[in-house]
């Protein structure tokens, strides 16, 4: 699976990288047929704490799943993210 990770207006460091990337990977004992992922991180311009944003973007065949959210680190966006993006694998699974 490729992972894709972009960052709007910063770069990001390696250890960020490889974290975002363990993180999607353990998705795929969830769904076997993801294709690919996006990964979007930004930097929201308000003065609370939490103003870091993680957008993912689960490419997989039939449907798409997508999940934004919001934290005071970039680690801990993404654990939301990926744990919003594994409940929706299970209802699709369901279905």
């Amino acid at each position: 699976m490729k992972v894709n990770i972009n960052s709007v207006h910063f770069k990001i460091d390696k250890k960020l990288d490889e974290y975002i990337n363990e993180k999607i990977k353990k998705l795929s004992k969830f769904h076997q047929e993801i294709i690919s992922s996006d990964v979007i991180l930004k930097l929201e311009n308000t003065p609370t704490p939490e103003n870091k944003i993680a957008e993912i973007k689960l490419v997989i065949s039939g449907n798409d799943l997508f999940a934004t959210k919001k934290a005071k680190t970039f680690e801990e966006a993404t654990d939301l993210a990926v744990e919003a993006l594994r409940r929706q694998i299970e209802k699709t699974k369901e279905k």
